[in-house]
């Protein structure tokens, strides 16, 4: 029978944990491939205790990203929306790519905010199934973009 401290460090999958941080280096599958729709709604994915949302382009690229605005923390799955080149999110339109990038945005020029979204590799590796993985060293977060404080 496992101890208490056995179970904790078996059981808990989050960011920052021993088990969580062992799972996030292999593929793991987080959503079933029809349920994403190019240009269509977007999915609210928890996986490995993170809150994700995924999309599809009208391209049909697939993007996985945290599941909040990194501007005011409004979520982007409600009622979020895709756009031609991403995800909009609805309280201050700020738009993002399928690699987390920020497309639009409203800060004036030398803004040290922080304006992409850490985006997850994908992967379709079936005809049904999506797959990510979230270990260290798969993708870091997305830079500064240049602004227009016009814009």
């Amino acid at each position: 029978m496992l101890s208490a401290a056995d179970n904790e460090l078996l059981c808990r999958v989050g960011p920052g944990t021993p088990m969580g941080g062992y799972l996030r280096r292999f593929w793991t599958p987080f959503l079933e491939a029809w349920r994403l729709e190019a240009g269509g709604s977007p999915e609210e994915v928890r996986l490995l205790g993170e809150d994700l949302v995924a999309w599809r382009d009208p391209s049909g690229k697939v993007g996985l990203i945290e599941a909040l605005c990194p501007h005011r923390r409004a979520p982007l799955f409600y009622p979020g929306r895709t756009d031609p080149e991403g995800i909009r999110c609805v309280y201050h339109g700020w738009q993002f790519d399928h690699l987390g990038n920020c497309l639009g945005v409203a800060e004036p020029a030398g803004s040290t905010f922080r304006t992409g979204s850490r985006p997850w590799p994908t992967r379709w590796r079936s005809a049904r199934r999506l797959w990510v993985t979230m270990g260290p060293g798969t993708c870091s977060p997305p830079s500064r973009v240049s602004v227009d404080a016009g814009a």
